[in-house]
C-alpha cells in the first residue's frame, strides 16, 4: 500500500457500495470510470484548479479515457484511488490512475485519461494557462523521481 501511495501522489479512499455490483457479484465495469472521475475531481480540488482558473475562459475537458481490469473487486471493500500526472503537452495532460483494494492488498485496476485544455468561448483546444502548468510542477517533479 505504501508503494501505491508513492506511485500515486494524489490519492483518496473510496468505499465500495453494494449498488455498484453487477449480476456476477463484482463491481460493474462502468463504475470504474466513476472512480476515475472521483480521483480526477479530487486532484483538481487539491490543485484548486477551478478557483485558480475562474475568469480565464479555460476548462479542462476529458477527451479520452481507458481502463484495464486486473482483478475483480467485491463488496464490502475499501479502495485507494490514486492519480498522477504522466505527461503534459501545450494543450493537454495525461493522467494515470490506479485502484488498490485494501481487502486484497493489491492493485486491481489501472487507467489513463487525456484532459484537453479548452477555450470556453470557442470550444476549441488552447494552450494550458501558465498558472495551471505551475500548479502541476510539483507532481511532475515527483513523477520524475519515481
Amino acid at each position: 500500500m505504501e508503494e501505491f501511495k508513492q506511485d500515486y501522489p494524489l490519492w483518496m479512499e473510496q468505499p465500495v457500495a453494494w449498488g455498484e455490483m453487477d449480476a456476477l457479484g463484482h463491481v460493474n465495469n462502468t463504475v470504474y470510470f466513476r472512480y476515475f472521475e472521483n480521483i480526477r475531481i479530487a486532484c483538481f480540488d487539491k490543485l484548486q484548479l477551478m478557483e485558480t482558473l475562474a475568469g480565464l475562459n479555460y476548462a479542462p475537458v476529458l477527451s479520452e479515457t481507458q481502463c484495464r481490469f486486473r482483478r475483480p473487486v467485491y463488496f464490502p471493500d475499501k479502495l485507494l484511488l490514486g492519480t498522477r500526472i504522466a505527461e503534459v503537452k501545450a494543450d493537454r495532460m495525461v493522467m494515470e490512475y490506479g485502484i488498490y483494494s485494501l481487502s486484497q492488498q493489491a492493485v486491481t485496476t489501472s487507467g489513463r485519461a487525456t484532459v484537453v485544455s479548452v477555450d470556453t468561448r470557442t470550444g476549441r483546444p488552447t494552450a494550458m494557462p501558465q498558472v495551471l502548468l505551475d500548479a502541476l510542477q510539483p507532481y511532475l517533479a515527483a513523477l520524475a523521481k519515481a
